[in-house]
């Protein structure tokens, strides 16, 4: 079977890793890149030794032999990129956020429908993250039975010294929600089987960094459906001590049973990350994640030979951003007044 041949676009956050080896262990072929920063460039060059740098991007959105366009590219650039390889007929898989406004997500929507091109964003706290996947595996067999309410913690160190400018542009990162907890919004859905979510409450702050008006350092969202709800916390607040860069958690609860994830550490408990804690009508048992297969490179691959949805539903990508993009714009709209 002829590989699937991709290209990155865009190389702005260190999220790129993730996405590239995705794909190379799903068995893709990596054929080119192309990025504006000489210094970023270093670092990705001896990590993906021999594959080229095009001094023009256009030339790997216009490649008729490529399949795929990836790009963690500024959040604010991402929709440009994502728009002009769609309509050279490429298949697209950014980071998140995957748009920075709402009227680039509905030009997003439009194109993606006139091309049939998918679009995909990579939401690494989902799948790449072993526990949540696991999660997903129990939630579908039932496990817990129906799925009534979620809460999502997004907690993440910030140093400010090693974030690029951008970090603190409002207009380019797309605020905290968007940025941050457009991760727990396509969890929610995920989750409770939703395309769709009401948003009940949403608000932003700058708690402490007043220095940088346009950073905003913590957020939550209440969300509601026909049949759950969801609670979504997110923040620059992880203390230098914690040994990785957030305490991310995940509370599933059911009909008959709950779920909570301790993704990448158990404070003063096990070692490691992916740790699931299920809790039913049998009693209380833990499961360690860390084997669990990642599947969202195989399907997308799959799904690009096959113009299929099985790594995620278009629908669910579009939602998820919608959702955390009109949250961001109701809770600015009360922090204006």
């Amino acid at each position: 079977m002829k590989p699937v041949r991709f290209a990155v676009v865009g190389i702005n956050h260190n999220h790129i890793y993730g996405q590239v080896n995705c794909l190379l262990n799903a068995g893709a072929e990596f054929v080119g890149f192309h990025a504006k920063e000489n210094d970023l460039v270093a670092e990705f060059s001896a990590k993906y030794a021999g594959v080229p740098r095009a001094v023009d991007e256009r030339r790997l959105i216009e490649d008729p032999t490529i399949d795929l366009i990836v790009s963690a590219t500024i959040p604010g650039d991402r929709a440009g990129i994502a728009l002009a390889a769609m309509r050279a007929g490429k298949d697209v898989m950014v980071d998140k956020p995957g748009m920075v406004t709402l009227d680039q997500l509905a030009e997003l929507r439009k194109v993606q429908a006139e091309t049939g091109r998918i679009f995909s964003v990579l939401y690494s706290e989902h799948f790449e993250n072993r526990a949540t996947v696991k999660a997903g595996e129990l939630v579908a067999a039932g496990v817990i039975g129906k799925v009534v309410s979620t809460a999502g913690f997004g907690p993440h160190r910030m140093r400010p010294s090693t974030r690029p400018s951008w970090f603190f542009e409002r207009e380019r990162y797309g605020g905290i929600l968007v940025d941050i907890a457009s991760h727990q919004c396509e969890q929610f859905l995920f989750f409770t089987g939703s395309n769709t979510a009401e948003i009940l409450s949403a608000r932003v702050a700058n708690r402490a960094h007043q220095q940088w008006p346009g950073v905003q350092d913590s957020g939550d969202i209440h969300l509601a459906t026909a049949g759950a709800n969801g609670f979504i916390r997110v923040d620059w607040f992880t203390p230098e001590g914690l040994p990785v860069w957030g305490d991310g958690r995940l509370f599933i609860t059911g009909t008959e049973g709950m779920i909570e994830l301790r993704k990448y550490v158990d404070v003063a408990g096990r070692p490691g990350g992916d740790h699931l804690f299920l809790t039913d009508a049998k009693g209380v048992s833990y499961i360690d994640c860390s084997d669990t297969p990642l599947p969202y490179g195989q399907q997308l691959l799959s799904d690009i030979r096959d113009r299929t949805e099985t790594a995620m539903p278009q629908a669910r990508c579009f939602a998820a951003m919608e959702i955390a993009l009109k949250a961001q714009a109701l809770a600015e709209g009360k922090a204006n007044g």
